[in-house]
């Protein structure tokens, strides 16, 4: 069985990329941007802010004791990725965009990650609002997972991908 060097390529190049847009971002946000502050871009509906979550998604696990919370979620973060990377790997060569979509994750669980063994969280800083309604703040390595989620539900919901 060959191994289809240009797939992982595609995986090498896009998840890299990820990973340094979105460290480069956060050292902005981190060295020029003061904790909580908010940058309003586009009134009423987005700011850039500097917030930094100790816990998972939405804040989950923020309440547990740091060391705890650390070993779960740098945990998760690889077991994930083992999974991304098994699934990346099933993946046939014929269908490159869930390929791209699969980096993507993988470059955004590994960009949080950084975070969490730096500083044991997470920079955010993008703030999505309308009115009262703010969405949770996030980052680049947020935006590049919930994207290659969306490729990846995509195909599991209509392309029925052999995987």
């Amino acid at each position: 069985m060959s191994i289809p060097t240009g797939k992982y390529y595609l995986l090498l190049a896009v998840a890299t990329l990820v990973v340094i847009i979105d460290q480069a971002s956060k050292y902005i946000i981190v060295t020029h941007v003061g904790l909580y502050e908010s940058i309003t871009v586009i009134p009423g509906f987005f700011n850039i802010v500097h917030v930094q979550n100790p816990g998972a998604a939405f804040g989950l696990f923020a309440q547990q004791a740091p060391m705890i919370r650390n070993i779960v979620l740098i945990g998760a973060s690889v077991i994930a990725m083992g999974v991304i990377l098994y699934l990346f790997y099933q993946t046939p060569a014929t269908y490159p965009l869930l390929s791209a979509g699969f980096a993507l994750i993988l470059g955004g669980a590994a960009g949080n990650m950084i975070d969490r063994l730096r500083w044991g969280k997470v920079v955010d800083f993008f703030d999505l609002y309308i009115g009262s309604f703010h969405w949770p703040a996030f980052n680049v390595a947020d935006s590049a997972i919930s994207v290659g989620m969306v490729v990846f539900a995509y195909y599991v919901i209509f392309r029925k991908v052999p995987i």
